[in-house]
């Protein structure tokens, strides 16, 4: 199978641990992701804020190249990135008149024909037989806490494949593999996103109820489709310990990630010796 790929800034930057992992673990997997060739920043998260046009023509243009190269599919990891990318392919499809100034903008047809899919739906796409087939460790010692956070199903309108406030698909994969997810009650709740340096201290608190909810309900670790709520749960553990004097010590890992263990991949190859907190 080959798609296209959006790696969006945080994959190829501070979150390069998240595009290891995937990379990896698709390629096990049989995937070839095709880099979309000259792609920008998405808009995310400021341009919706302040420009409505400059909000719809960054996503618009990487779709307009994605087109114009002729993928049909193009996974984007990142949730925030696949948000605007489905929002604005689904604007330039119903409104010709927007459709056509977007176009003069971008220097590029766009149409919004090619599909925007996430991590989840690749997994999904590959088959859960086939990646039982390839597995080759079983992930019975992690009871995870699937974390999808106010993105990865929201909104809902224009991301549908599952439920936005009681996702299953993240538990459905583990439990194929072996794991035994926990049920909890902060799947979908936001963690801060892209508060962590405008305000810290709102993402310190969200991530601490998130943290001491997993671990409340029986959770060894959180698992994360998001390079933002990785790095709020993951690397801000030890600014919540100073705050509010509590030691969470939770892991938290990339769905590539666990689903690269079961395949046989090891940590360093998937990048999780990367993370801030790791296993003792």
């Amino acid at each position: 199978m080959e798609i296209g790929y959006y790696p969006g800034c945080a994959l190829h930057g501070s979150s390069n641990d998240y595009e290891r992992s995937v990379r990896a673990c698709l390629e096990v997997l049989g995937v070839r992701l095709r880099e979309l060739d000259d792609w920008i920043c998405c808009g995310a998260t400021a341009a919706h804020s302040l420009n409505h046009k400059l909000a719809v023509a960054l996503p618009a243009r990487n779709l307009a190249i994605a087109e114009r190269d002729g993928m049909l599919e193009m996974l984007a990891p990142c949730p925030m990135c696949s948000m605007e990318l489905i929002k604005a392919g689904e604007l330039v499809s119903r409104d010709a008149g927007l459709r056509r100034e977007i176009s003069d903008i971008v220097e590029l047809p766009v149409s919004g024909s090619t599909r925007v899919i996430n991590l989840i739906q690749i997994f999904q796409q590959v088959g859960l037989e086939k990646i039982r087939q390839l597995a080759v460790h079983r992930l019975d010692q992690f009871k995870p806490a699937c974390y999808y956070g106010c993105l990865l199903t929201r909104p809902p309108e224009a991301l549908r494949f599952d439920d936005c406030e009681q996702p299953r698909s993240m538990e459905t994969l583990l439990e194929a593999l072996g794991a035994q997810p926990v049920d909890w009650n902060y799947r979908t709740e936001c963690c801060g996103a892209g508060m962590t340096m405008a305000n810290e201290a709102t993402v310190l608190d969200l991530s601490n109820k998130i943290l001491a909810n997993a671990a409340a309900h029986g959770a060894n670790a959180i698992v994360v489709a998001c390079p933002m709520c990785h790095v709020n749960l993951d690397m801000k553990q030890a600014d919540i310990e100073r705050k509010y004097g509590v030691r969470h010590e939770m892991v938290v890992y990339y769905l590539s990630d666990l689903v690269g263990l079961a395949l046989g991949l090891e940590e360093k190859k998937l990048g999780v010796n990367r993370h801030f907190v790791t296993k003792t």
